[in-house]
Order: structure tokens, then sequence, then C-alpha cells
């Protein structure tokens, strides 16, 4: 096996997402160097030098002056991130934006107009590449399921899980019809981002289902305020084919008139019990078949860590015109419609069908 080439990247923010990428630049250095951060100020660019052992600069054309990285990263708040794209399509840059590209409907708009024929701009929506999902997709891509023709998520929120609904159904940009309400009720909420409260006093959260019509082929969404920390909700995906049906890990589809048969995707995950191999995730196999392998093997990463490498990895293959897109505006701009049609909805009490945008032709 051929060494893989390093992919180099710069950074505009030095905000919690951003120190993600330093960390997995720090973790494989092999595989990525980060030419440099963008910061608004001195202070905070010493602090983030002082911390990560990267060059920081205050504008993006000192940060490409310095060396041209393969890609820049743009991890700023959202009403920021279409400015800064614009500027480095500019100067003749491939893009990776955080998601969304834009706040809403209009930046959307504005910002596809203005850089969306120039194919430098792709997204890091990592969500189908982590591990389970990425295995996942890849029975249903097989058939395994038939056709699929609904996928149920209650996981993650918005854009994220609308891409994986599009993506496991094979959904490119048609219409939908977005049928969403919230509802209210008591929870206990004791882990945040910021760590455990100690608190378990059950608060008033909200809960939002919607219901995304493709025609022939549905979505069903399911979140609940903090569900991505909240250790009392469990995370569910079900899609479901003409075939069979997956649920989580679990797989039953027809082989025959007469016979479903029943299987279960296995992950191979090392460092356990008495297992001295490392902490590591190694590959998932399927009925002895492995369909997913971790191509950070060694690293001892988690699952969010391992896809967030890998949309870098990809990102800069595809700015060196060595593989192909990881994840167009294109689709962003799609997955974002859907989603803060789901918002409309909730707010409006009515359903919202999407129409064709010039992104989707």
């Amino acid at each position: 096996m051929t060494a893989a080439t390093q992919t180099r990247f710069g950074i505009v923010g030095s905000g919690w997402r951003g120190e993600f990428f330093l960390r997995l630049a720090r973790l494989l250095p092999e595989r990525f160097r980060v030419t440099g951060v963008v910061t608004r100020t001195e202070s905070r660019g010493a602090a983030v030098a002082a911390e990560w052992g990267v060059p920081t600069f205050r504008t993006t054309a000192d940060l490409l002056a310095h060396e041209r990285p393969d890609f820049v990263i743009v991890s700023v708040p959202w009403p920021v991130t279409p400015d800064v794209t614009r500027e480095l399509v500019a100067a003749g840059v491939p893009v990776l934006a955080e998601t969304p590209p834009a706040p809403d409907l209009a930046g959307l708009r504005s910002l596809w107009a203005d850089v969306g024929g120039s194919g430098l701009v792709q997204v890091a929506e990592q969500y189908l590449l982590m591990p389970g999902h990425a295995a996942r997709l890849a029975l249903v891509r097989a058939g395994v399921l038939g056709e699929p023709t609904s996928v149920q998520i209650s996981s993650t929120h918005l854009y994220h899980a609308v891409s994986l609904i599009r993506g496991l159904l094979g959904i490119g940009h048609e219409s939908a019809e977005v049928s969403a309400r919230a509802f209210v009720a008591p929870l206990a909420n004791p882990l945040t981002p910021a760590g455990w409260s100690g608190d378990d006093t059950p608060q008033q959260l909200s809960t939002t289902l919607a219901t995304i019509d493709f025609g022939g082929r549905m979505g069903l969404y399911d979140f609940t305020d903090n569900q991505w920390w909240n250790p009392l909700r469990a995370r569910r995906l079900v899609v479901r084919g003409s075939r069979g049906e997956l649920v989580d890990d679990r797989v039953i589809r027809l082989v025959d008139p007469t016979t479903p048969v029943e299987s279960s995707l296995v992950r191979r995950q090392t460092g356990l019990d008495l297992n001295l191999e490392g902490l590591d995730l190694k590959h998932i196999s399927f009925d002895g078949d492995v369909v997913y392998r971790n191509p950070f093997v060694g690293s001892g990463m988690s699952d969010d860590d391992i896809a967030v490498a890998d949309i870098l990895a990809r990102a800069g293959a595809w700015a060196r015109e060595e593989g192909p897109e990881p994840y167009s505006l294109a689709e962003a701009c799609q997955d974002h419609l859907i989603s803060l049609a789901i918002e409309e909805s909730v707010r409006t009490g009515r359903p919202v069908v999407t129409a064709p945008e010039a992104w989707c032709r």
C-alpha cells in the first residue's frame, strides 16, 4: 500500500469547531498539516499559536501569502461564512465550508449566485462518512434491502439528518413536501457541551417531528433538544426497502419467496476486555464480508473524528484533482433548503413544498 499524500489546509476561525481540525492534524501529522489559522485579534492568534504550534494571521491574504494550502476551511459564525467563502473563491482557492454554508434561504441563493459556478466550494458534512452510517449506506447501495423507500432518523438535527435521509434514499434534487410539528415535554438534561451540570431536574425540552415526502420515498425526522449530548435519548436509524428493513445494526430481508433472514452489522473493535491490540475500530462486516474499513487504523479515534478526518482527506484529493467532490455546495444548499422547510412548517403549522432552486440544475 502506498503512503497517502499529506493534505495541507488553512483555517479561517479559531472557535470550538476549528479546534477539531487542529486536533486531527496534531494526531495524524503524516496525513494532515495546518498551514495557518486566521484569527481576528493578535491576542487570540498568540493563544492559538501557543496551544497548537501553528502560525496565525489576521487576514486570508496573509494566510495565502505565507503558504498556499490545498484548500481553506471556513469555520466562522454562520452569517460570516458566505463572505469569507466569496473572498477565498475570488482568490482562486478551494474552500471547505462548515455547515450550513449560509444561514437562510436568501443567503443560500446569494452565495450560489456568486460562487456556485466556480466549482471551488465543498462543505464539511461528515455524517455519511461516520463508520456505522457508511456501512449502512454500503448495504443499501448493494441492494440488500431492495429499493430503499423510507428512512426514519432520531439522532442528529436538521441539515445533518436531511443529508442522511437523502443519501440513504439516493435522492437527488427532487422537490419535497415537508410537514412538521414541535412538542414540549419534561426531560432531565444532565450533560451539555459544557459538561455534566450536576442537575437532574427535568426541563421543558422540545421534540420536533417531521415527514419529508419526496413522492414515492419519504423521510421521518425526530429530534429532541440537545439529543446529541443527552444520554437519556438513544439514537435510532431505520431504512426500509422493497425487500427488507435495516434497524440500527440489524437487517432482515427476503432471500427467496418464503425465506426472510436476519443478519447484523458487526464492528471489529479492539482494545476491549483482554484484547491488547489497542483501542481502535478496524472494520465493520456483514455476513462475513467487510463493508467498511477504517481509513485511519491505529489512530484510536472516535467515529466522529474518523468521519471528519475522512472528509479532510477527500477534500484534499478533490482540491488536488485526485478525487471526486466529497460533498458539494449544491448538495449542502439542497439539504439546508429542506431543513429550513422543517423550521418553517413548525412555525406556521402548515406543510411546506420546496421548489427547484438554481443549484438543482
